[in-house]
């Protein structure tokens, strides 16, 4: 039988960060690479002006790595100040569909206003059209063994 692992057993602790620039996002998209999550996972939350994913995201700055399997944790991923949502190879019906995310970047239009594109695995993108830059991500659980109990790589 096997545990989760513990934040504590690592002396880590539970990601929560905010992103206002492009630079703060880079840092974001490069912790949430590799993600995944089921396209039921997504919300838009008009009137509030926000986007929200629950992600399965790789934890990449897990210190401990050498000592036990590679870990996932259950995160929130949050842009405030959203006025539109468009997708692209996106299906939103399908609870089943699991996505994965590659990166996330912010294409500046009229500052501070721009888009947010989160690039997906199999040439799915998400666009958020926002006034001005807020992202957040935070993690919501303990630490888990990823299922593969692998990290996922990619060929250069």
């Amino acid at each position: 039988m096997s545990t989760d692992a513990r934040f504590e057993d690592g002396g880590e602790v539970p990601l929560n960060l905010g992103a206002l620039d492009g630079d703060d996002l880079k840092i974001i998209s490069s912790l949430a690479q590799d993600a995944v999550f089921p396209a039921s996972e997504m919300r838009w939350h008009r009137r509030e002006g926000r986007f929200a994913l629950l992600l399965n995201r790789v934890r990449w700055e897990d210190d401990g790595a050498a000592r036990h399997a590679p870990e996932r944790v259950q995160s929130v991923l949050m842009f405030s100040n959203v006025v539109s949502v468009a997708s692209q190879g996106v299906s939103k019906g399908d609870a089943d569909t699991v996505l994965s995310l590659l990166h996330i970047g912010f294409e500046q239009t009229d500052p501070p206003s721009g888009h947010i594109i989160l690039t997906l695995a199999g040439d799915g993108a998400i666009r958020l059209e926002v006034e001005a830059l807020d992202a957040t991500l935070k993690d919501v659980t303990r630490p888990y063994v990823a299922p593969s109990k692998k990290r996922p790589s990619h060929p250069d």
